[in-house]
């Protein structure tokens, strides 16, 4: 029976899969454009046809991995209240790398050529959508809206950390750890003061 012949596009997504793992596996200096288009079956010139060689192909799996991680993350932060948002948006990011590490490892060390890593390219989108649903929350509650941006640095920070931290560790599990992280940003947020202060040690102590 002849084999069926794939579209366009499903070829596209047959070769971004494949390449998504190779990199993840080998790196992007680690593998090869023959290497890649052998455990696709097909023929180098397929693969320059669709990405125009090997760096095409890596900027491709880079920026599909990226837009599924943000929408997953947007969505869950997009609605609710302020500690749900939280939880959730944390148990997004590690059901992504549970479910995705491949696309993960890929994301925390790669970079877009001549650029920044593309880890710190999608933090930074991130912080852009908590810095503006968090300078509507302070607003509301009379602080400041003009240091969301900094608190919402420090959220993703350690957010962020934490994930690299889980994808080594995976224990405590995904539930207890966006629990816990969640748990201590709420409570960060929910005891703020209007106008904080640096605690001196008093002169003259040791």
């Amino acid at each position: 029976m002849a084999r069926q012949r794939m579209t366009g596009s499903q070829r596209r997504d047959q070769l971004i899969g494949i390449g998504r793992a190779a990199f993840a596996e080998r790196g992007f200096d680690g593998i090869s454009v023959e290497e890649i288009s052998s455990r696709a079956d097909v023929s180098k010139p397929v693969l320059y046809e669709h990405f125009g060689g090997k760096e095409g192909l890596y900027l491709a799996v880079i920026e599909a991995e990226q837009n599924r991680l943000l929408t997953s993350i947007v969505t869950s932060i997009g609605e609710g209240r302020w500690r749900e948002r939280i939880e959730r948006g944390i148990l997004a990011l590690l059901t992504y790398v549970e479910d995705h590490t491949d696309g993960f490892v890929i994301l925390v060390h790669g970079h877009m050529p001549g650029g920044e890593k593309s880890y710190s390219t999608l933090l930074n989108t991130l912080t852009a959508q908590v810095s503006y649903l968090l300078g509507e929350a302070f607003s509301h509650r009379g602080l400041e809206p003009e240091l969301a941006e900094l608190h919402a640095q420090a959220i993703v920070g350690a957010v962020s950390m934490t994930a690299l931290w889980w994808l080594d560790q995976r224990s405590p599990d995904k539930y207890a750890v966006a629990t816990h992280v969640a748990n201590l940003c709420w409570n960060g947020l929910a005891g703020l003061e209007a106008q904080p202060k640096i605690i001196e040690t008093e002169k003259g102590t040791k």
